[in-house]
This record gives structure tokens, sequence and C-alpha cells, in this order.
């Protein structure tokens, strides 16, 4: 950071104009924020790229059907048979439907099953544009209509309406309760890193402020520009700007602790460390800030606008730890450290801590240390081949059994699997017979069920039930089978879409945008890391390390997943969230240390500088790292099985890089590589610096290398 600007935020008196510049800034942006909800889209369709099969039915069947519409299937069960009461009470509860909020005179039924013991009502809620929030209410106001009077029939709801229910409440709260939990784990962690009853507080607030603020500014993206921001991204938004913007604070208290040994005034030693530090916690931000926004290329929308939004996060979170924590801390002064306040005068620990003997006890074989680590991880990284990552059907996606998942497997056992979730074709309306005959005749669907729904400005709408379970591998198939059937009929252009055909085209595009985005992630971060370090062998020799560090955390995951959590597998997007997030925290660790390494070298030679840099940013990195993996943990808690798999892998994959790539591997290669890791820059000429006798800690010497 350029030595004047970090000189005017820690000025006397600018520091009172940043503290009441950013109280503005924050409260008109955290007022914003609490809207964020509102403008979420998380209908499954908001995820799909435009040119999605699935995506152009929706968007040519508005004609026909309310896309912010979804069908409830009320299903009443009587083992021993329907009744003529179970009959009346059906046909009067769908009158009912009619008067109960967001439903209206759009009631199908009862229709009776095959087998005479279940009967089914399909009211459709009319959500509206923002009405995802609003399916929990609608469809209990439902439940409680079917409720009444049941006489000992089995009532349960289905269907998508249903569904879409019990994510909305998967993800209510989400706000408050998550942000709520990772603060308690936040002001844990703070507490045994500082050992202070008073520190602690100040990276908090400014945590939670740039929490609340990213939200404000993801909502205006949203509001202004179109961005789309779902339940999901808004959960990954506030965990990764807590977490990460605690790290920086962590990054530049402790070099502010260390100044604050060198100047007798505290600004003045704000201003060092701001100089000394900016630039590495700016180059690691903006290190993720990147590899985040490399989400753009994805086809899926939901990926795709993930990495803008959270980004969004990160670009505050640095503002908040570079302007408005820096003039906290200089208007409380040293005080704030106590009762370990830094003295001016004090003797620095960084090589006799417990990460400086570390660094002496690696610099005895450290070509012996980077083998067996890597192996290690290596060998972890195995257990990749026990990720399932084809996708989860329904039931699968959440950690605890839900209210619609028990009601359509109800359904399925008096119906045809696919009933409430019909596949869709849009043809043109003078080749609707024809695509018909084809629909009907593919194996999988019920021939009987297929009919033209709609005829409207040259297009026809037909719809036609699945016989198995609409988000099976084999309704799936069959799904294909009607594409190839339906687009076979000359002139007719017609598109299969549905629920089903939707949940396909995720997968396939999440599947897609896995082999395209990771490798744009390597080669934007290889860039910046060699821009930053002025090297190549450096950069590639980091990427190597965190791409293993990556590898492991999956493979650890994976087994988990598996053997301890009875997971079904992984969406497919999973490898791709969990890559972009690791590899990019994963080196914004990296930056910080070799940093500092490489400032070492200029003056100590890089054997020296390499066990000088552990000693001096070991503490706080491992401290960084704990904050952050604790604070992705708590996705743990929201019963949605994406979440709780990558809020699990990113912390343990943190935990990796810090405790063992970062200070073990990546230490182990300093000092076994020397002065040639910064080739071909010109620090690669300088004479080393090497331990004399590796087993005495005082005694170093200089050698040419």
């Amino acid at each position: 950071m350029n030595r004047q600007i970090a000189g005017w935020i820690a000025h006397r008196w600018a520091k009172w104009v940043t503290l009441g510049v950013a109280l503005v800034f924050i409260i008109g942006m955290a007022m914003l924020g609490f809207k964020l909800t509102s403008v979420q889209q998380n209908d499954i369709a908001a995820w799909l790229p435009g040119d999605a099969e699935s995506t152009k039915v929706i968007n040519k069947s508005t004609a026909f059907s309310d896309p912010d519409s979804a069908p409830a299937v009320v299903l009443y069960v009587r083992d021993s048979g329907i009744t003529p009461a179970d009959l009346a009470k059906a046909k009067a509860d769908a009158e009912a439907f009619k008067d109960v909020k967001l439903v209206g005179d759009d009631v199908v039924g009862p229709i009776p099953s095959k087998d005479g013991k279940a009967l089914q009502v399909i009211p459709t809620i009319k959500m509206g544009d923002d009405g995802w929030d609003k399916l929990p209410d609608a469809v209990e106001d439902i439940r409680d209509v079917a409720d009444k009077n049941t006489g000992g029939l089995d009532v349960k709801i289905a269907g998508p309406a249903a569904l879409g229910a019990d994510q909305a409440k998967a993800f209510e709260g989400i706000d408050g309760i998550l942000l709520a939990s990772a603060v308690g784990v936040v002001i844990i962690l703070l507490l045994l890193t500082y050992r202070s009853p008073v520190l602690w507080l100040i990276p908090l607030i400014c945590g939670v402020a740039s929490v609340l603020t990213a939200q404000g500014v993801v909502y205006v993206l949203a509001k202004g520009f179109g961005l789309t921001v779902n339940g999901q991204s808004a959960a990954i938004l506030s965990i990764l700007t807590l977490g990460a913007g605690i790290d920086y604070a962590l990054l530049l208290v402790a070099r502010y602790r260390e100044e604050l040994r060198h100047y007798q005034d505290h600004h003045e030693a704000m201003a060092h460390a701001l100089h000394r530090a900016g630039p590495a916690i700016i180059a690691s931000g903006a290190t993720v800030i990147i590899g985040l926004l490399c989400l753009i290329f994805a086809q899926m929308n939901s990926t795709s606008s993930l990495g803008p939004v959270t980004a969004a996060g990160i670009v505050v979170a640095l503002l908040m730890m570079m302007v408005l924590l820096p003039a906290l801390l200089v208007i409380f002064g040293r005080w704030v450290f106590w009762p370990f306040i830094p003295h001016f005068g004090d003797p620095e620990r960084n090589e006799s801590g417990i990460w400086g003997r570390v660094g002496r006890r690696i610099a005895k074989k450290p070509r012996f240390v980077w083998i067996v680590t890597a192996l290690v991880l290596g060998a972890f990284s195995l257990g990749v081949f026990q990720l399932d990552a084809n996708g989860l059907t329904n039931e699968d996606s959440f950690t605890k059994t839900q209210p619609s998942i028990t009601a359509d497997k109800e359904l399925a056992k008096h119906y045809d699997g696919g009933a409430g979730s019909p596949v869709a074709v849009i043809t043109k309306a003078d080749h609707a017979d024809a695509v018909k005959t084809a629909f009907a005749s593919v194996k999988g669907i019920d021939p009987a069920s297929v009919e033209v729904k709609g005829d409207a400005k040259g297009v026809a709408y037909l719809e036609g039930t699945l016989t198995s379970s609409p988000d099976s591998t084999t309704a799936f198939d069959t799904v294909d089978r009607v594409r190839d059937a339906v687009h076979k009929v000359p002139g007719a252009d017609a598109l299969v879409g549905g629920n089903t055909a939707i949940n396909k085209d995720v997968q396939e595009a999440s599947s897609a945008d896995n082999k395209l985005i990771i490798p744009i992630v390597l080669i934007a971060v290889f860039i910046i890391l060699a821009l930053l370090l002025r090297a190549l062998a450096a950069p590639l020799i980091l990427l190597v390390t965190v791409v293993l560090s990556f590898g492991a955390a999956l493979g650890i995951g994976a087994l988990v997943f598996k053997h301890v959590f009875d997971f079904a597998g992984a969406d497919s997007s999973f490898p791709l969230f969990a890559f972009v997030f690791l590899v990019a925290l994963g080196i914004d660790y990296n930056i910080f240390l070799m940093t500092r390494v490489r400032e070492e070298s200029l003056q100590n030679g890089t054997r020296r500088g390499a066990l000088i840099g552990l000693g001096a940013t070991g503490g706080v990195i491992t401290s960084a790292g704990l904050v952050l993996a604790g604070t992705f943990a708590v996705l743990g808690s929201i019963p949605v099985v994406f979440l709780a798999e990558l809020g699990f892998v990113v912390a343990v994959g943190v935990l990796l890089d810090t405790i063992i790539v970062r200070s073990v591997l990546v230490t182990a290669l300093n000092l076994d590589i020397g002065r040639h890791i910064w080739w071909p820059s010109q620090l690669a000429k300088k004479d080393d610096v090497e331990i004399a006798q590796p087993g005495d800690d005082a005694v170093y010497a200089k050698v040419d290398a």
C-alpha cells in the first residue's frame, strides 16, 4: 500500500472523518440489506442457463402456465379403501382451497387412484415474482383445510409447492441464524487468539459491518442490475464475508502489534503496518475476488451469479478492514491489547516462538519433509474416487426427512411416479397431433395422460405423466427419449421441459461448468501470483500445493460423506464450488506467507527469510484459518446436503492449508529449493543464508548458494 495513503488512513484527525463516513455508509447499506430476501430468486428455472431446452420451454409456455405458480398435490389415503364420505370431503376441500390466499379457482380434482385407496386434489399456488418465501404459509393454509374432519383419512401434501415450501423453510431465517452462529464461533476464536477482553470487539464489529454492508450492496446489484441471488448464494455471502473479513483483520492487527514495538506513536505504527501488510492483504483479497469472478463464465445462472455476489462481499470486507479497522484501532490506542500490551522497544519473538521452532525442525531435513507431506496429502486425495457428484434426488438433497418427500413417496404408491410433475412439450400448433403421437409412444410416459393443454398464437402446449419418480435417473432417461422422439417430428420445432427436464439440464450444465471454470481459475490465480511475487517458479509451486490440498480435502470429505454422514452423493456443482473457494482461500494464506518471505529474503536470503517469515506469520495465519474454518463449518446447521458438504470440505481444506500446506509443505519447499524459487527474478541470484548446524538454533552462516 502506498506510504502516503497509509499515512492518511492512520492520521490523527482523518481517523474521525473515516469513522463518520463509514457509519453513514454502513447504516445506509444495512437498511437495504434487510430487503435482500425480497429479491432472491429460488425457483430452479432461475438457476438455468438461458439456452437450456427446459428454460426455453418455460419462456414459451407463459401463455399456458404461470412460471410463478406451483401445484400442490393434496393426497387423501385410506388403506381400507376410499369411502363416499371421503370423496365428499375431498370435493368440499377442493372448493375450500379456492378461498385460500394465493390459490384462487385453479383447483383440479378430486382424482381417484386406480387401487381405490387414494384421492388427490391439486390446488395451484400463485406465488408472484417474490412468492417463494410465501410458499410455506400457503401450504400450511392448505394443510389447515385438509386436516379438518379427516375421519381417519391420512392427509399429506406433495408436489412442487410442498417441496418448495420445505426448501424455503430450510433457508428460513438463514441470514439471522447463520450469521448469529458464525459470530458466536468468531467470538470464541478471537478471545482465544487475543486473550484480551477488549481487542476482539473491534475486528468483530468490522466483520459484522462488512456482512450487513455487503448484503446491501448485493441488494442494489440485484434490484438495479438484475444480478441473480438465491438462498444458497445469500448464505455463502454472509459466511465468506465474515470469515474473510476477520482473516484480513487478524493479519493487519498482527502486523500492527509488531510495528508498535518499533514506533512510540501508534499512528505511525499503524501507517507502517498498512504500508507493509496492506499490499499482501489487498493482493490476497484480489486473488479471491478474481477467482470468484471466474464463475461468471459458468452456464448455470446460479453459479455465474454467485461469483459477483461473493466477490462483492470480499470487496466490502477488504474496504472495511483496510479503512475502518485501522481508524478504530488508532482511535482506541495501545490499551486495547490489554493485558498483553506491546510496548516500544519490546523484543521480537518471530524466531523464538512455536512456529520459529517448527521451521528450524523442518530445516534439518526439508526435502524429506516435503516429500512425505506431499505423499500423505496425495493418499488422502484418493478418497475422491468415493465421491458421487452426479446430482441428488429431492429426497437426498436434505439432511433431514422432509414432509414433502414423505408425501411424494406415498403419492407414488397410488399414482404414476410423475403425478404432479408432468413432462411439458412446446410445439407448433399445426404439428400438435404428430407431436402428441410421438410423445405418447415413448417408454416411461403414461400414454393415456398425454394431452394438448392449450393452443395460443400458433403454439401448442402438451403434458404427459412419467411412470417413474420425477427426480430419478429413470425419469431423466425418459426425458432423453421424449426429446429424441419429438425432435424427429419434421417442422414441429418441439421442445421438452418440466421439472424433470429442468433438473436434468441443471446437472448437465453443472458438469460442463466444472470442466470449463477450473482451468480458468488456475490460470487466473497463476498470473496473479506471478505478478505479485515477480517470479514463475514460486507461483507454480504454490498452485500445485493448493491443488494438492484441495484434492486431500475433497478426498477426506468424500469418505466422511459416504461412511459417516451417510449422504447419498453430492450435487453436480459441488466440486466446482469447493475448488473455487479452497484454491482462492488457500492461495490467500500462501500469499501472506510468501510476501513476507520475499520481504525478508531481500535482506537475509531465501532460506533464512523462510524461517523468519514462518515465525512472523505462523500464529496469525493459523488463527485466521481457524476462524474461516469455523465460520464455514456453520453451514452444516442448514438442513441442505449441498451446503453441509461445502461447509465441511472448505473447513477441512482451510485447516489443511494453514496447518499443513503453508507451515510444513511450503516452508520445506522454500528451504530445499532456496533462492531458485524466485526464478527468473533478480532475487533468484541473491546469495542465500543457511543454518550452519541444523540442530543449533542460534548459529547461522551466510553462504554462496
